[in-house]
């Protein structure tokens, strides 16, 4: 049986009992390689309490389809899992951590707030998994896990999955695990050898057009495909216009209601709906089985980003195409991806086939005219698309003001390289691609035309003191002029000899700060397991002088005065001075639903929902000196039932219920009044009060109140 090269190098290590930091592509099987060991360390089910396997993961989707795969792959083995996940119910969460669960899956927000509610100490935990650990850190979540590690106990096994090790993971590896093991096979194969890459150079006001010819011409009907997206009002405008055009869609984003996002994924997973619209909230770890396409409409701006929304295709040996609508602005990030990946980018040419990989080219005019005017129609026909695209347009120059800016490098190779001269895509050629290739330069020239002459030398024959003003200052610069006109042709020249390949060197200034160099790796982890192998010309193009250009400073010996993580440790910092992390988590409610800041202020009350649910369903915990939750008394839920069968609430030897020790409102009320009768009683309060009402008595007789009216019966009595 074929098994994939991260489970072969990862398993054995795990099962030897190490912590392990596993890098691997997106899509070579990192799932089954943590929990193939889990099952073999846990065994089955055992009457202590706590669970004992814990696994973290970024995003809800994810989350979903761990569990899925869990209860698929250990089926058999009798152990019991717990899913806890922003949006769902809190109830239902309490309920399935009473019932004493083996294992835990869960996104960082929510299970914070439930270990808060319930004070988890989760001490009996052996097994932590962080799956697409780097993802986490990314969205914030590092002071949440350094506090849920705190809570682990040291005789745990770490193991951190993930596709790529940014700075921040390898600082965590460091502090939250004990001589762990790295396992690289990112070096060689960061892309799935049987994906096909495709980049189409197009105006950004065309790619409505050309997302329609592609997925009607170019994506066969039986092929599933997602589309990444800038923002959520992209996702709506395009479902619109796609839907207007008959083609059916699902979409997701973050901000959508929870039972929206299944209902669309159960669409798109039953193939109801064979287009997904998604921002980059699905971008990791979801394995939608079969999907053939994916499309770019918006280039993302990081290299790791790319990799992982490609990663939904070609996996699992299937081959798979990544289609990626580039305009001009977005170009230096491909430069930017393929410094990443350290590949070429060839520039389309007459010669390319169909079949080229890694091309970019251009869209033939006669394609996004036919297309564009289906998109014109559909607009003048619905006032609601034309006011969605207006909102998309906008959300499109905020999303610019946030997006990073590319490499210096690739915008100066960007500035050399004339894309006025590329060719027609191979994959859109239509068997007339050196006219098509002529028409385009026409209308390059005409958008590029610059007049030789001034506005003062319009006519030759004018002999105003302006027009004998330019003349003599361009008789007397005509050197100048023409040593730049030479220096020009020759960068013209030399573009066009260099234009079918692009070389690029495999590490630049800007990934050096992303990726920790072997020799730092070899200060963190015990054994590093494939190594990043370094490349002859890698030599050559690093200079050799440690000075760095710009600043003129050694960076060997320059101590800055702040650090360079500075920034970042402040924003993920939530502590403030002589306050731990507990105590702030106690009053705040996190959430994993945002790529907005609006969503992040929905919650803010100081909920404490599991008090509630106890005094609801009368459910007292098992043991509240070491903080774990289950194998004791269960809620009180009818038909609801433990680990081997019995009911949720315990009875005693002769089948009586246990009554339960929390006491309700009236109880605590009747109680005080006994206790305060209890001590007026004692205190002699009874003959005080009688006393009193004898003098009471005593003096309304003197006064003659009541003489002849009332009786010392009455009067008694009345008193």
């Amino acid at each position: 049986m074929f098994r994939p090269p991260i489970q072969r190098k990862t398993i054995p290590v795990i099962l030897d009992g190490k912590d392990v930091v596993a890098m691997a592509r997106t899509g070579s099987g990192k799932t089954a390689a943590f929990l193939v060991p889990m099952f073999e360390r846990l065994k089955g089910p055992q009457a202590q309490t706590g669970a004992r396997a814990l696994i973290l993961t970024p995003t809800r989707e994810l989350a979903l389809q761990t569990m899925k795969f869990t209860k698929e792959l250990g089926r058999f083995t009798g152990l019991k899992t717990a899913l806890i996940l922003g949006g769902d119910s809190m109830d239902d969460q309490f309920a399935a951590l009473h019932e004493n669960p083996d294992i835990i899956i869960g996104t960082p927000g929510r299970l914070m707030h439930v270990i808060m509610e319930m004070n988890l100490k989760l001490q009996n935990v052996e097994y932590v998994v962080f799956d697409e650990a780097d993802r986490l850190f990314e969205m914030g979540f590092t002071e949440q896990l350094q506090e849920i590690i705190r809570r682990l106990p040291e005789t745990r096994q770490t193991l951190l999955f993930s596709a790529t090790l940014p700075k921040l993971l390898v600082e965590f590896a460091r502090a939250g695990l004990t001589d762990p093991v790295l396992i690289r096979l990112d070096v060689d194969s960061k892309l799935s050898d049987q994906l096909k890459l495709s980049f189409f150079h197009l105006r950004l006001d065309d790619k409505p057009a050309l997302l329609l010819y592609l997925l009607r011409n170019v994506v066969k009907p039986q092929e599933q495909t997602v589309v990444f997206v800038a923002t959520k009002h992209h996702v709506e405008y395009l479902n619109q216009l796609l839907t207007s055009q008959g083609i059916e869609c699902a979409y997701i984003y973050s901000a959508l209601d929870q039972t929206a996002r299944k209902i669309n994924i159960g669409r798109f997973v039953h193939r109801k709906a064979m287009v997904l619209l998604v921002t980059d909230v699905a971008a990791r770890g979801i394995d939608i089985p079969l999907l053939d396409n994916v499309i770019n409409y918006n280039f993302p701006s990081k290299a790791k980003l790319f990799l992982h929304r490609v990663g939904r295709v070609a996996r699992a040996g299937r081959s798979g195409r990544a289609f990626s609508l580039v305009c001009l602005d977005e170009v230096p990030f491909v430069f930017d991806l393929h410094l990443f990946l350290g590949r070429p980018l060839h520039l389309a040419t007459i010669e390319h086939s169909q079949d080229a990989d890694g091309v970019l080219g251009r869209v033939p005019q006669s394609i996004l005219d036919d297309e564009d005017s289906h998109v014109v129609t559909a607009h003048e026909n619905c006032l609601d698309l034309q006011n969605i695209k207006r909102v998309s347009e906008n959300a499109y120059k905020q999303y610019l003001k946030s997006r990073p800016n590319p490499s210096p490098e690739s915008i100066k190779r960007v500035k050399n390289t004339d894309l006025s001269s590329v060719a027609v895509h191979p994959l859109l050629g239509s068997g007339l691609e050196k006219m098509e290739l002529e028409r385009l330069q026409m209308v390059d020239s005409i958008k590029v035309y610059k007049s030789k002459s001034t506005i003062f030398e319009i006519n030759s024959n004018n002999k105003t003191s302006a027009s004998e003003v330019m003349r003599t200052k361009r008789s007397r610069d005509s050197r100048l002029v023409d040593r730049f006109q030479k220096r020009r042709d020759e960068m013209k020249a030399e573009s066009q000899q260099n234009r079918p390949v692009i070389q690029s060197s495999a590490t630049t200034q800007q990934h050096q700060g992303e990726e920790e160099d072997d020799e730092n790796l070899q200060g963190v982890f015990s054994k590093v397991v494939g190594g990043k192998k370094r490349k002859q010309d890698e030599d050559v193009d690093r200079p050799k002088s440690k000075k760095n250009r710009q600043s003129g400073r050694d960076e060997e010996f320059y101590i800055p005065y702040r650090p360079k993580d500075f920034e970042s440790e402040r924003g993920l910092s939530l502590a403030a001075e002589g306050n731990l992390f507990e105590q702030q988590a106690s009053s705040a409610v996190l959430d994993l639903m945002g790529d907005e800041n609006n969503t992040l202020d929905q919650h803010t009350k100081i909920m404490r929902c599991y008090e509630e649910w106890k005094k609801k369903y009368k459910v007292d915990d098992a043991d509240d000196s070491d903080g774990e939750i289950g194998g004791g008394q269960g809620p009180k839920f009818g038909g609801r039932r433990g680990r081997h069968g019995a009911a949720s609430q315990p009875k005693n030897k002769n089948g009586s219920r246990v009554r339960s020790e929390l006491k309700s409102n009236e109880q605590i009320l009747k109680q005080r009044k006994q206790r305060s009768k209890q001590q007026f009683l004692q205190s002699g309060g009874l003959k005080k009060q009688r006393s009193g009402n004898k003098h009471r008595l005593n003096d309304i007789r003197k006064s003659g109140f009541g003489r002849g009216h009332f009786k010392k019966g009455k009067m008694k009595k009345r008193l």
